[in-house]
């Protein structure tokens, strides 16, 4: 048969498989604090983690130290007392015999040796790395990645101790539960649209999955009752990342949206250098604030931060140059400098964090630095930094407080991703995730744009400074585009590893049915040549092929009731290519996921290619 057929076992289910067959071995007994059960990677995606299991005759507590490859490596966390031991292991080297140290309360002791695999290549190298083992401790930066690379996590000699062989998209978080919030490997809208978000323990199990009709992008925060902000957008109408949905925590469910296009005047107003009509506002930012109820937001394409009303959705302020908007609106909505320091506006910025006393940081990426195509300034002349300013909203006021960037020049210009953190005043990380040169030259559009032959000829680079005191006590370089850094430990008392099946929340939506068919003839079996593959998830069906650019194609699914879906061939030229790690390498190259949300029954599978109609041989049973 001409065409590829595969069903996929979502990874929710893979590790509830995997922690049944774990747990029956253990449960066979005969394991005792001497002779202790040792899983490695139990949940299939985090390599350098582990899980011991044993029980004791009285209740105890038991301590547990990694052992570094010098005495600052180590990694030490004391566990509640308990006669029922669940121990998870971080903190492992790769290709390395890990020492692992147990101690029960009563001074007993037990060393335990845990080999490792190889780091794959993925698993990216610092090539500059500086701090004191006195300074970052046992803290470790976690990098998410939007070039070939993998998520991972360093610690203060630079040395990899945790990474994740899934593809990963966008913001790492921890919440209030200790685990992390991700974007999901399953890809929905090209070109990085996901699924949703995982919630995910540090020793790799997937507790849940949040799904969003519209997918997910970019970023999360996590509200004071616990549901979640996510931000999205609703494709069929045309346009993305303008939308933000507050998420039930427990159900997945929707329950407020704010849409942007009700808030803001759209293209051309406002337009950064990469605006277009499709993403015109690209919000790749969202932070919600107690003190004024409001939601803080990062719109790149129109060079502007945003504050809106959290009930309302009434637009409060904006923060960005002025030039490009109605008159009205710049007279209502935006600061006016004052001081006598410098001041630079920031252009298609990211990262908006509002600090406690009201003050708003961001990542200037300062793409183009000018909202006038004559004005643009060149990268190999630009500079990209983190910046915080000082808005007073009576006076309509702004001034510029602090900046960290400028100084460096192209070196650390990165034209999109990247990210800022407050830790306390005076303290904080500034991430340029998205530096890069395409044959010598410093890249004026995102390096991740560059797949197949032209890597050959890209070289990518990060930099992760953290300042105290306007002193670089941290600075990590690495051969590769990360999206955001966040400095978290590996271990937390609220990251409880609980056993059980994890769940599916939240919905995909019912993909949009074409409802005007074409005239068509016959065309007998599908050719080889489209390379179609057709791959059966859970919860979707995945459509893979190769066409022609502006090719018509219709994917059919026919049972009682048929279904046609059409199949996008002309690529849309994204100018802010965020994630391009779900990239192909070749142009022709089309990925399409239809929710089986709405189907049931068994289908035939026919593909209609320019006018012929052509079997594919399958019949899918939902």
């Amino acid at each position: 048969m001409s065409v590829k057929y595969k069903e996929f076992e979502h990874i929710i289910s893979s590790q509830y498989r995997a922690e049944q067959e774990f747990l029956a071995e253990y449960q066979k007994g005969g394991y005792s604090f001497q002779k202790p059960y040792v899983k490695l990677n139990p949940y299939l995606i985090a390599p350098l983690t582990a899980l011991i299991l044993f029980e004791t005759e009285q209740p105890t507590t038991v301590s547990i130290t990694v052992k570094g490859k010098e005495e600052a490596g180590n990694i030490r966390f004391d566990f509640p007392e308990a006669k029922e031991h669940i121990l998870p292991v971080y903190g492992l080297y790769g290709n390395y015999e890990n020492e692992i140290e147990l101690a029960l309360a009563n001074g007993e002791k037990n060393t335990l040796e845990i080999k490792t695999d190889e780091l794959p290549d993925k698993v990216k190298q610092p090539t500059l790395f500086s701090t004191t083992p006195e300074y970052f401790q046992d803290n470790m930066m976690f990098v998410s990645p939007t070039s070939p690379a993998m998520t991972a996590a360093y610690d203060y000699r630079g040395e990899v101790r945790w990474y994740s062989p899934i593809n990963f998209a966008f913001d790492l978080k921890r919440v209030k539960n200790g685990r992390l919030l991700i974007g999901t490997d399953r890809l929905m809208l090209p070109p990085y649209h996901t699924t949703g978000l995982y919630e995910l323990g540090i020793i790799g199990k997937i507790y849940k999955e949040y799904r969003l009709p519209g997918g997910y992008h970019h970023d999360q925060f996590e509200m004071e009752d616990g549901n979640l902000l996510i931000l999205t957008q609703d494709p069929p109408r045309g346009t993305v990342e303008d939308m933000c949905v507050l998420v039930d925590r427990k159900t997945g469910q929707i329950l407020k949206k704010w849409d942007y296009q009700q808030i803001l005047p759209q293209y051309p107003v406002g337009g950064s250098g990469s605006q277009d009509q499709h993403d015109w506002f690209h919000n790749n930012a969202v932070w919600y604030d107690k003190k004024t109820n409001s939601l803080t937001l990062s719109g790149r394409h129109q060079d502007a931060v945003i504050n809106i009303n959290y009930e309302t959705g009434k637009l409060n302020w904006i923060i960005g140059d002025p030039e490009g908007w109605p008159q009205d609106m710049v007279d209502k909505y935006f600061f006016k400098p004052v001081g006598d320091g410098d001041f630079d506006w920031q252009y298609e910025q990211h990262a908006c964090v509002v600090l406690p006393d009201g003050d708003i940081m961001c990542f200037d990426n300062g793409h183009w630095r000018a909202k006038i195509k004559e004005n643009y300034v060149p990268a190999k002349d630009n500079f990209s930094r983190g910046v915080r300013y000082r808005i007073d909203t009576e006076k309509m006021e702004i001034r510029q407080v602090w900046q960290y960037g400028k100084e460096r020049g192209a070196e650390f210009f990165s034209t999109y991703i990247c990210n800022v953190e407050y830790y306390g005043e005076g303290h904080y990380l500034v991430h340029s995730g998205g530096i890069g040169k395409y044959k010598g030259e410093t890249c004026d559009t995102p390096p991740s744009r560059y797949v197949g032959d032209d890597l050959h000829y890209t070289e990518f680079n990060s930099i992760t400074v953290e300042l105290k005191d306007d002193v670089v006590m941290y600075e990590m370089q690495l051969p590769a585009n990360y999206y955001r850094a966040e400095k978290l430990k590996l271990y937390c008392a609220e990251d409880i590893l609980t056993f059980g099946q994890g769940e599916i929340l939240g919905t995909l939506g019912v993909t949009e049915k074409f409802l005007t068919l074409p005239p068509t003839e016959e065309g007998g079996m599908v050719p080889e040549g489209y390379g179609v593959k057709v791959g059966l998830e859970e919860d979707r069906i995945i459509f893979k092929a190769r066409f022609e650019k502006g090719q018509m194609v219709l994917l059919q699914l026919e049972g009682e009731e048929a279904y046609s879906y059409f199949i996008p061939t002309t690529k849309r030229p994204f100018l802010a290519m965020c994630v391009g790690t779900f990239l192909e390498s070749d142009d022709r190259a089309v990925e399409f996921p239809v929710s089986r949300e709405g189907l049931a029954g068994e289908f035939k599978v026919s593909l209609i290619i320019d006018e012929k109609k052509y079997d594919t041989g399958l019949t899918l049973h939902l």
